[in-house]
């Protein structure tokens, strides 16, 4: 996906990222992998798109979060819209990655980083550039996340990262490793531009 793509995306919906390719595939993968009564984190969320989908299609306990506030609004209107019985289909929270939540809570986190490589002469510096960019290499956001995620899975549990062919798809999974995960495809589209892969992550100790 180019720079010029995700700019055209924006629209006049300048502080949200919403649904692409991307978004379809992590869905996908989430949906195939997530069991009703399982506790489920999207970080990440933006729309919440993603989180909605999982919520209504495996009926697992939904967390979903993100950092903007603005993504954090269009999210739980989302959620309310999707609920049953004035209950929302997934609950939303404010969060910088992982940080907001307790060791072993999630027994499955979903994430869709932003992952662009972006020169840093050239940067819009608003929320969507923090939804799209990954810095020079892409991994800018990944690589903290990786640090920090396994601190939140149950025993067993698993983390579904989406990966693009532009962050370097086998540093990703190194750096993955070197961190006590291992890694297997869940599902991969490819695109002219790119290819895109949902990775499983499981810890080496679960």
């Amino acid at each position: 996906m180019t720079r010029d793509d995700l700019a055209a995306r924006r629209g006049a919906e300048t502080t949200v990222y919403q649904p692409a390719e991307d978004s379809a595939l992590l869905a996908r993968a989430a949906v195939e992998n997530v069991s009703g009564g399982e506790r489920v984190l999207e970080v990440g969320t933006g729309s919440g798109w993603v989180a909605g989908r999982v919520a209504v299609e495996t009926r697992a306990d939904v967390v979903a979060s993100d950092l903007n506030p603005h993504a954090c609004r269009q999210a739980r209107d989302r959620g309310r819209e999707l609920g049953d019985g004035g209950e929302p289909a997934f609950e939303v929270v404010a969060a910088n990655l992982v940080s907001a939540f307790s060791d072993g809570t999630f027994d499955v986190v979903l994430f869709n980083p932003p992952y662009l490589p972006t020169d840093p002469d050239n940067e819009w510096g608003d929320w969507m550039e923090r939804a799209l960019s990954g810095g020079e290499s892409g991994r800018a956001v990944i690589e903290p996340f990786l640090d920090t995620v396994g601190h939140v899975l149950t025993p067993g549990g698993c983390v579904l990262l989406l990966v693009s062919s532009l962050t370097g798809y086998e540093t990703v999974l190194d750096y993955a490793r070197e961190r006590g995960f291992e890694a297997e495809k869940a599902v991969e589209e490819s695109y002219p531009f790119e290819t895109l892969t949902v990775v499983r992550l499981t810890r080496d100790d679960s």
